[in-house]
């Protein structure tokens, strides 16, 4: 297991933390990041979808990731709206000028890995063979190095965190605290992260999805499902409290989560289809209500967070 050390805060260094309001206070940042996977590669449709059939499925991803982000430059106001794309290799490889157009649109490129394999399902070479083969083909795709990683369902491990480093990632964003999914890791050495950073002992650094503490329990708040579920007046002053007292909200959601015309895989469960299907229609409208109330915070990449808050030059 590795040990870790708490994150300096800013102003415990001489130079540089996140620009401060006009009474001081460093402005809450909202990372919003987003999984770019099509509606047939997600995990809980796995049985009813086998990897062999996906060269064959409709190819829906380009046309709803471009829409998500015609909607955030729709957004107008004084500060752009850029975020995190995780993207699958498999993906990258087949829509490559998607991948330049969300480079050229100054948001961030980073890996979700090549095949969407849980980590745990792969042994340490196969995992550095996905590591390495996501990340190469993205930094050909946009001829610059690609410093981020999320684990497919957040399935972090231990030894995940070793692999990264050795395969020359400077973060990772795969640790959700939410405990009632079976598929979410578990990074027991991991610091209380300070402004959404932690900082491991191997150089490498974590951005765990925010949730909320209510009472002494975890509460499901990061997006996905749940922003798709929770009322949205409620859910923003879940945001609200949450990046007060932490300085930083990080959020996720998946470009099939805008897309209430996609397939219909009938032969999943009903708890599946249910969880997947759930307020598709509603989902981009509520992101942009969402986006415009946060008056006040600073919209960020991961790695442009990540070097304001370590004074540290993250990506390439």
């Amino acid at each position: 297991m590795h040990r870790a050390e708490p994150l300096a805060r800013a102003d415990e260094h001489q130079h540089g933390g996140l620009a401060q309001d006009a009474a001081g206070q460093e402005p809450p940042v909202f990372l919003l990041t987003v999984d770019v996977e099509d509606w047939f590669q997600v995990e809980n449709f796995k049985p009813w979808i086998p990897f062999d059939s996906w060269g064959s499925r409709e190819l829906r991803v380009v046309d709803n990731t471009l829409r998500l982000m015609d909607s955030l430059e729709a957004l107008g106001g004084s500060q752009p709206v850029k975020i995190t794309f995780f993207v699958l290799g498999w993906v990258a490889a087949r829509c490559p000028e998607l991948i330049r157009e969300m480079d050229a649109r100054g948001h961030e490129v980073a890996s979700h890995g090549y095949n969407h394999q849980l980590v745990p399902t792969c042994a340490d070479d196969e995992l550095t063979e996905d590591l390495v083969a996501s990340r190469q083909c993205l930094e050909d795709i946009l001829g610059k190095p690609v410093a981020g990683y999320r684990a497919p369902s957040f399935s972090i491990e231990p030894r995940l965190i070793r692999i990264l480093a050795e395969c020359g990632y400077r973060y990772d964003a795969s640790y959700n605290s939410y405990g009632g999914n079976a598929r979410y890791g578990s990074f027991d050495d991991m610091p209380p992260p300070d402004r959404g950073v932690a900082r491991l002992a191997n150089g490498l650094y974590e951005l765990p999805v925010s949730n909320l503490s209510v009472a002494g329990r975890t509460v499901p708040w990061g997006g996905g499902g749940f922003f798709r579920l929770i009322p949205k007046g409620l859910y923003i002053r879940g945001v609200k409290a949450e990046a007060a007292r932490d300085g930083v909200f990080h959020f996720y959601l998946h470009p099939w989560e805008i897309d209430p015309h996609q397939p219909r895989v009938r032969q999943a469960s009903p708890m599946f289809k249910f969880r997947h299907y759930l307020n598709l229609g509603h989902c981009l409208a509520k992101l942009t209500y969402l986006l415009k109330r946060l008056d006040g915070f600073v919209f960020s990449t991961c790695s442009e967070h990540l070097g304001k808050v370590t004074n540290d030059s993250i990506e390439g």
